[in-house]
């Protein structure tokens, strides 16, 4: 039965981690973190601010 429980554990947190889920949760922690009084984004905004982000701040593209 343990067995079982740690295999599911690991599947979701890898869907968690292949959704981008975990990734939205820590950056509420961090936000909360550095910014106390400031409500935290929803997940729509947090993608769309994640979006503009990558488009203006462009990582390793061959083209």
């Amino acid at each position: 039965m343990r067995t079982v429980r740690k295999a599911l554990s690991a599947v979701r947190w890898y869907a968690r981690e292949l959704t981008g889920e975990a990734e939205y949760d820590r950056y509420c922690e961090s936000h909360r973190r550095h910014h106390p009084y400031a409500p935290v984004p929803t997940r729509r905004e947090y993608e769309v601010l994640r979006t503009r982000r990558r488009e203006e701040q462009p990582e390793g593209r061959c083209c």
